[in-house]
């Protein structure tokens, strides 16, 4: 099973072991990081969003227009920015890096 990083908005890297299939904006849930997922990963918000490191952007399958939409809507969006409800861990992302924006919007709390 592949191993993904976290790195959470205070630059504390959480390595988790995480089953093929599963999504990241799940993972990270089930790992007690800040992630919210207020549709529940259906990319119908921007509450999953996660920075891809440099080194494993491109590496990734691309956003589709329905997550390039949504993205719009992300707080601190980067170049590198995708929802971790949209990213399915594969046996080829063992050591993917990922960080936790430091700026959010939980829309349980607007």
């Amino acid at each position: 099973m592949p191993t993904i990083v976290f790195v959470d908005a205070a630059g504390t890297r959480h390595e988790v072991v995480v089953k093929i299939g599963e999504n990241l904006m799940t993972v990270g849930r089930e790992h007690g990081l800040d992630i919210e997922g207020a549709c529940e990963g259906v990319a119908a918000c921007s509450t999953c969003h996660l920075v891809v490191d440099d080194d494993w952007f491109a590496r990734l399958p691309p956003a589709d227009e329905d997550e390039q939409d949504m993205l719009d809507l992300a707080m601190g969006l980067t170049r590198t920015s995708r929802l971790g409800c949209q990213i399915e861990v594969s046996e080829e992302m063992d050591g993917l890096v990922v960080r936790l924006p430091r700026e959010i919007r939980n829309m349980m709390f607007d």
